[in-house]
């Protein structure tokens, strides 16, 4: 059987220069992070997010990322 992991990532805009960012780890768990950007490309600058922005809270992101409800919060 050949299954492959593929990561699934959302933004959200809290603000147009503040992004809240959640992604999917491949030990079944899931994390979000959120930084100040400069708020010319969200999808781009995602991934500045997820390298360098703070790591939020669980209950904190469940309310922002709540299609994660079933999916484990990764500590």
């Amino acid at each position: 059987m050949n299954i492959s992991f593929e990561p699934k990532t959302r933004i959200v805009a809290l603000a147009s220069r503040v992004l809240a960012v959640a992604h999917t780890r491949i030990e079944g768990a899931w994390c979000a992070y959120i930084d100040s950007v400069p708020g010319i490309n969200h999808r781009d600058e995602s991934e500045i997010v997820l390298n360098d922005g703070d790591k939020l809270s669980e209950d904190i992101a469940r309310v922002i990322f709540p299609e994660f409800i079933d999916i484990p919060y990764a500590k």
